[in-house]
């Protein structure tokens, strides 16, 4: 089978270093050439909880989408997605691209919607694939980013995976509480 490049959005707001390493260590089990963009620390938006992590990752997979869109789910659920009386959100993982696919695949949107809507998904995405284009709007993603008017907080956070720091020390300094 061919090798299909996604991009998928991670974030956590409960335990957000333990449940982000764990999501990462699930998807680096079954996905090829994993890279992060830096991660970012936001205000929680559209619910009442504590600040958010949330980053985007890059990777090759051979899985279909349906099946990649499941494992997602199983790994949500293993660190405590969908618990009864859980307050936050764990973690999260969105397909945001599969390949070019434009379109909804069985209730999944791609791209993503949420990639022109909300700060912490564009700008990690912007540093992370600046050249590549939005399926469906044509633009690169830092052009995109340069054009964006997101009226969200956030900022650079340090976070280290498998003994990287994701988040570059320049960036983190440049922005150290960066207000959209």
């Amino acid at each position: 089978m061919s090798l299909t490049r996604i991009y998928l959005g991670l974030g956590s707001n409960i335990e957000r270093e333990r449940n982000l390493t764990a999501g990462l260590e699930a998807l680096a089990g079954f996905l090829r050439e994993i890279e992060c963009s830096p991660v970012f620390e936001s205000l929680p938006v559209g619910i009442k909880s504590g600040n958010f992590f949330n980053f985007v990752v890059t990777a090759l997979t051979d899985l279909p989408l349906h099946e990649l869109d499941r494992r997602l789910k199983v790994i949500e659920a293993d660190n405590g997605r969908y618990a009864p009386g859980r307050k936050g959100l764990p973690l999260d993982i969105d397909v945001l691209l599969y390949g070019d696919r434009v379109g909804n695949f069985d209730g999944l949107v791609l791209p993503r919607p949420e990639i022109l809507k909300n700060a912490f998904v564009l700008w990690p995405l912007a540093l992370l694939a600046p050249e590549v284009r939005h399926p469906g709007e044509g633009s690169t993603f830092a052009e995109l980013w340069e054009q964006a008017a997101i009226a969200q907080s956030l900022w650079p956070a340090s976070f280290s995976w498998r003994g990287a720091e994701l988040t570059p020390a320049a960036l983190r300094q440049a922005f150290p509480l960066a207000s959209l």
